[in-house]
């Protein structure tokens, strides 16, 4: 809604619009998410969210949360158990599961575990940009610089390859 309407609609002041609800249930989400003390309470958490009735804004607040946590622990060998707690709770909601699977594959690369070219190289533009920003694995860039999805992924690639030695 513009100003105009707020104004027309008795919203409030004209510089500040009146926030919707669900703007305030999503930040008090993301609150609830990062106060979390550990995986189960974070399991917890983020089924509570995803009852929330707005859909849309429920599975956002916890992509927000899995992406921020995600990338605090994809050097942490406690990222494997965080991932099964956390994956039990986005049971039926197919986006977090999807970006759950990503970040799980981020972080084999990351740690060297088992992950195909395949799965790399058929992984979301979304995930091949973060590889290609926070991987140092010369196969993945490698394989990015010459199958990403884009033309950027390709091309960010093959600049951090240039730079190697800084990696």
């Amino acid at each position: 809604m513009g100003t105009a309407e707020n104004l027309i609609r008795g919203g409030g002041d004209p510089v500040r619009p009146v926030e919707p609800p669900e703007y305030w249930r999503y930040t008090l989400h993301l609150a609830s998410l990062a106060a979390a003390p550990d995986e189960a309470d974070e399991a917890e958490r983020v089924a509570a969210v995803l009852r929330d009735p707005d859909r849309v804004m429920a599975e956002s607040a916890v992509v927000t949360h899995l992406d921020r946590r995600a990338a605090r622990l994809l050097a942490d060998e406690r990222f494997q158990d965080w991932a099964r707690a956390v994956g039990a709770a986005l049971e039926g909601r197919a986006f977090p599961v999807a970006r759950l699977r990503e970040w799980s594959l981020l972080q084999s690369v990351n740690q060297g575990g088992p992950w195909s070219a395949a799965e790399l190289a058929g992984a979301s533009d979304w995930c091949q940009r973060t590889a290609v920003a926070l991987l140092t694995s010369y196969e993945a860039l490698r394989l990015l610089a010459d199958a990403g999805r884009t033309r950027r992924v390709r091309h960010a690639a093959a600049q951090r390859l240039v730079r190697r030695p800084s990696l």
